[in-house]
């Protein structure tokens, strides 16, 4: 049985609102706090690293923020609009979206694939801001159109007086959503050991699951379309953001001899990003900022420095 304090500790480091804490009660079996004995303390409190570590809550606002950049991207894409205002209000300083426009597909079925996304996307928003509650933030400054030109250049996809419009066809959509896509699915590794209660757990790995489907069909489509050497690039970059290590695949092996559409280790497990290595891509900046690239005016929330 847990302590009276543990378990207060616990409620309280899983959620910032009253519904969430009705929810862990039930999750938890608990009748009402009367009920647990006092006695269990030492053989249940927490250890120091998860003491010290973010709540659950502030785990989901930053991936609230990932999931507004992501939604506001695939709305712009599929439909040629933006997020409404019920949408996006929450703490901290909301922001507006810079760029974005419908993109005029060639491939009937690829638009389909883009709407199915944008619908998952926007779900996720919702989700995460339902499950927050009052504790959810608004959606931060999002700049897309310049963003991208700046990735792009670093990258060396394009020269360095050109500009990078993700909007401007099927082929740019996709290697921008691939920018995306693999990052939301190491985000995602990286944060659910981080996670203490089990229904925001579950919830984490739905979303994983969802983020490596999308992932799945955009480097799959990509190796179709024979972009392999563009894909490789963006890559490159990225793992020039992240850290030393050389974490980040592209979507092919062997000098293009083998395809690579699903990023594993020798043990044929994806890899994890911790939320500063997220923050570095989405800032576009390898050192430590709270600020930049995608989110101009930094992500809400706690975690928000890279």
């Amino acid at each position: 049985m847990f302590g009276k304090q543990v378990l207060n500790d616990m409620i309280s480091r899983s959620a910032e609102n009253e519904s969430d804490r009705r929810k862990f009660m039930k999750a938890a079996g608990v009748a009402g706090l009367g009920v647990v004995g006092a006695g269990a303390v030492a053989t249940v409190a927490p250890s120091p690293a998860q003491a010290a570590g973010p709540s659950d809550s502030a785990i989901l606002n930053f991936a609230l923020n990932l999931e507004y950049l992501e939604a506001e991207f695939y709305q712009q894409a599929a439909f040629g609009r933006s997020l409404g205002p019920k949408l996006t209000s929450g703490k901290g300083q909301k922001g507006g979206v810079v760029g974005g426009r419908e993109v005029s597909f060639a491939t009937p079925a690829i638009r389909k694939y883009a709407r199915e996304i944008a619908g998952d996307e926007l779900s996720h928003v919702k989700l995460l801001r339902g499950a927050l509650g009052s504790a959810k933030v608004a959606r931060p400054k999002i700049n897309i159109r310049g963003s991208f030109t700046a990735a792009a250049r670093a990258a060396g996809l394009i020269g360095a007086n050109q500009t990078f419009d993700p909007y401007a066809n099927e082929n740019n959509f996709l290697l921008a959503a691939f920018l995306f896509e693999d990052v939301g699915v190491t985000a995602y590794k990286g944060a659910a050991p981080l996670i203490d209660n089990k229904t925001f757990l579950d919830a984490a790995a739905g979303l994983l699951a969802v983020e490596a489907y999308h992932a799945g069909i955009v480097r799959t489509l990509l190796f179709q379309k024979g972009l392999e050497a563009q894909v490789q690039k963006l890559s490159n970059a990225r793992d020039s953001l992240d850290g030393k290590k050389q974490l980040d695949q592209g979507i092919s092996r062997k000098n293009g001899s083998q395809s690579n559409l699903v990023p594993t280790n020798p043990n044929g497990l994806t890899f994890s990003r911790t939320p500063a290595q997220v923050l570095n891509i989405v800032y576009l900046n390898p050192k430590s900022v709270g600020k930049g690239g995608f989110l101009p005016q930094g992500a809400n929330g706690s975690i928000n420095r890279s």
